[in-house]
């Protein structure tokens, strides 16, 4: 994807769509969970007596909202943070209910374009994929994941068929010498993994799985969809814009199972019988016209689901995921 302008970073896929779907009024108190470039929040902003809290673990991304937090007259205020922590980070501002809550699930355009955070194999630069500045790396798990919990993390989180070969290939490859930059780990990927012409390329789905498996994105999500249940007022919405089919089915289930009686998934624990914590406003998720697609090609494969709560109580659950867990491959480590 090549670089692009500060206007287009400030453009969020589905932005319109999304903004449209949250509903802001005069007075609202609403949660952009993945602040990124403002877009969601600058949006929001528009809107009179609006009042904003912006979420990202991404250290330069609130940095980068400096001059928005400037001009927003004290309605705008950014926190570092994980937004699976968006409750806590709102009580701690004194809000305790919230009137709308916006996520833009995945990594940005903006992450992709640094070759020094490691997230693209189209830019050299070290292994690291991290979205925030602590944790483990992606060389670290290349390093000292085992071979089965290789090939589980890229089979489950990449969907990536072929991967046992590529597991197998990263051990014989490490053995030889450290894997610490993402051209490396590519190279070694495409030389078990065959493309066609006009398909992905070969390490595509190996570094989507890192990424996801680093970040501990799925578990993150699903902990920030549960967050935003307890925090919205009656009357609330939830918008979601995901990138994947592992994001989209998280929060469609999770929608499914609170927007009707009972319920359940292959990830997700199944429900007690209980009232509809929320009116699901998508009955089909909303996709990028032809116009958006052909300007970012990042945008064909989003997704848009939204709902409103409903005033029944949220449902407490203990999740349990049947996905390899970044402490326990790294135990040792």
């Amino acid at each position: 994807m090549p670089p692009e302008d500060d206007h287009v970073r400030h453009v969020p896929v589905l932005g319109k769509e999304a903004v449209e779907q949250l509903a802001p009024r005069d007075g609202g108190v609403y949660i952009d969970a993945t602040f990124g470039a403002g877009g969601y929040s600058r949006a929001i902003l528009k809107i009179s007596g609006t009042r904003v809290i912006g979420i990202d673990r991404d250290r330069s991304a609130i940095a980068g909202g400096f001059d928005l937090v400037d001009s927003s007259n004290g309605r705008l205020t950014l926190v570092e943070d994980r937004f699976s922590n968006l409750e806590d980070i709102c009580k701690a501002q004194g809000i305790s209910k919230a009137d709308g809550v916006v996520m833009d699930v995945g990594v940005s355009s903006m992450q992709l374009d640094q070759s020094e955070r490691g997230f693209s194999f189209r830019l050299n630069g070290p292994l690291d994929m991290r979205m925030a500045s602590s944790g483990p790396t992606a060389a670290d798990v290349v390093a000292h994941a085992s071979e089965t919990d290789l090939a589980n993390i890229i089979y489950i989180f990449g969907e990536e068929r072929h991967s046992r070969a590529v597991a197998r290939a990263i051990v014989a490859a490490r053995r030889e010498a450290p894997i610490t930059t993402t051209r490396a780990l590519a190279d070694i990927v495409s030389r078990v993994v065959r493309s066609k012409p006009n398909e992905i390329h070969p390490a595509t789905r190996t570094f989507q799985a890192l990424r996801i498996f680093v970040n501990e994105e799925l578990d993150e999500l699903h902990a920030a969809l549960v967050a935003a249940e307890r925090m919205l007022k009656p009357g609330g919405r939830l918008v979601v814009v995901s990138f994947h089919s592992l994001e989209d089915r998280i929060v469609k289930n999770f929608l499914n199972e609170r927007g009707k009686r009972g319920g359940g998934s292959r990830h997700l624990p199944e429900t007690e019988q209980s009232a509809p914590s929320f009116e699901i406003l998508t009955k089909r998720p909303i996709v990028a016209g032809d116009g958006e697609v052909a300007s970012n090609p990042r945008a064909r494969s989003a997704k848009l689901r939204a709902a409103q709560r409903t005033d029944a109580p949220s449902l407490s659950e203990t999740a349990s995921f049947d996905w390899p867990q970044l402490a326990d491959v790294m135990r040792g480590a």
